[in-house]
């Protein structure tokens, strides 16, 4: 049996297991109510409706001449934040997944973790909620994200969605990485916590890849929609538990029928510019780490193959 089958296997397996269980069913009718949107958000929406397509705009088109600041921030380049959920839909969606972490207990409910690197939370495609996510992004966020990332979010056809946790005794925090997504949507939907920040370094790639660039602090029902390209990572939580809902956006326009990001990314990967920025190692990943850091435990347990920079693309004064 392939892993493909194997994951399709256990994906429909969890969602048929957990539907006699379901604790809202509105949120399985398939349809993302706008009453569930932050106004923010829904004064954000309305405005990008008024646009002519991005196509028909000229390079002169600000997006903080049409939206105010105060409710779609610029982080920095390429980086953007902005409330999005109101707090009867926050409320709601996370009593449906933490009910359903008490179910899969209860009834041993086979999940798939998130992705490659973090092991707690839940993909909530395959509990039955992929439906819902789908109203959402083809309704709420294409329409806005295709004016922030016009090539990359020039459609939406696809997705991977899932909850990440972050807790003391679970995943403290998230190893630097790029997305196997083309435009990553990232919401914070609770938790009482400190720490658990998110760092922005360079563009998969670039001379300034491991460079340092920002720092976003979570808050809940506040997004950040960036470029699955950029290398991030989750701080380390200080205390308390942080959950978010993270959405990869997959444009199969863009990175070609059948083809991951992982390989559109690997064309290109220009001589770095110095020395990366400690904040944006990688133990994972990078070939260097251990020229500027010692390794963390989380790296012990892994059977690391490092390959970044690649051979030929080491910066000036470069020491494996």
């Amino acid at each position: 049996m392939g892993d493909l089958t194997r994951k399709m296997m256990l994906s429909s397996s969890a969602e048929l297991l957990y539907k006699p269980y379901r604790f809202h069913p509105q949120l399985f009718n398939n349809n993302f109510l706008e009453s569930w949107l932050h106004p923010d958000y829904i004064s954000i929406l309305h405005t990008f409706q008024k646009l002519p397509p991005p196509a028909d705009l000229d390079d002169t088109f600000n997006i903080n001449n049409v939206v105010s600041q105060d409710l779609l921030k610029k982080e920095m380049d390429g980086v953007y934040s902005f409330n999005v959920f109101n707090s009867t839909f926050i409320q709601l969606f996370n009593e449906e997944i933490n009910n359903f972490y008490t179910i899969s207990e209860q009834h041993n409910i086979n999940v798939r973790r998130p992705n490659s690197m973090n092991n707690y939370g839940v993909i909530v495609n395959d509990i039955g909620l992929r439906s819902l996510i789908t109203n959402f992004q083809q309704k709420y966020l294409w329409p806005v994200a295709r004016y922030l990332f016009p090539i990359h979010g020039s459609q939406f056809d696809s997705h991977h969605s899932f909850i990440v946790r972050y807790k003391s005794t679970e995943d403290v925090g998230l190893d630097m990485h790029t997305d196997d997504s083309d435009v990553t949507f990232n919401v914070c939907l609770g938790g009482v916590f400190e720490g658990a920040t998110l760092t922005f370094c360079g563009m998969f790639g670039k001379p300034n890849h491991r460079k340092y660039t920002h720092t976003f602090q979570h808050k809940v029902g506040r997004a950040v929609l960036h470029l699955g390209n950029r290398r991030h990572g989750a701080d380390d939580i200080k205390s308390g538990t942080r959950c978010n809902l993270i959405i990869w956006n997959h444009n199969e326009a863009y990175r070609g029928k059948g083809v991951n990001a992982w390989d559109r990314r690997n064309e290109v990967y220009e001589v770095e510019k110095g020395e990366p920025s400690p904040v944006c190692l990688s133990y994972t990943h990078d070939r260097d780490y251990t020229n500027f850091k010692s390794l963390p435990e989380a790296a012990l347990k892994q059977k690391r193959k490092p390959w970044c920079p690649p051979p030929g693309r080491e910066y000036e004064g470069y020491n494996k």
